[in-house]
């Protein structure tokens, strides 16, 4: 290997984009949707594997709420109280879908959402 490459190949890896906490919860964001809802539509065949994706995504909006709840959060207080509040819903209705009285729909719906604002923070 000859000492040009032995550089470009240390420059390449040293510029590698920095992963800013926006790029990192969007990207847990938009695993855990993809789960739920690939988990969703084999629900009928695979239902442990629906509940898991199902707590995952009740397990992050928890993380999300603590998040929030923090005082030392720098996110305007209406989109803190907004988060919380779908950490709440989200509790609440994954009861009802692993009780088959609710769609998991609106739990993507909401995910998506949430996907959409963070892309536009992040400026994509």
């Amino acid at each position: 290997m000859t000492p040009q490459t032995l550089a470009q190949r240390a420059y390449t890896q040293s510029a590698a984009p920095t992963r800013t906490p926006r790029d990192t919860e969007y990207e847990a964001i938009s695993k855990i949707t993809h789960r739920l809802k690939v988990a969703a539509a084999r629900k009928a065949t695979d239902f442990g594997g629906f509940v898991q994706a199902l707590h995952e995504n009740r397990r992050l909006w928890s993380v999300l709420a603590t998040g929030v709840a923090d005082a030392d959060n720098s996110l305007p207080n209406s989109l803190r109280a907004r988060i919380f509040y779908l950490a709440e819903f989200t509790e609440q209705h994954s009861s009802q879908v692993l009780g088959n009285k609710a769609s998991v729909e609106p739990l993507l719906e909401i995910n998506m959402a949430v996907l959409r604002g963070l892309r536009q923070m992040r400026g994509n």
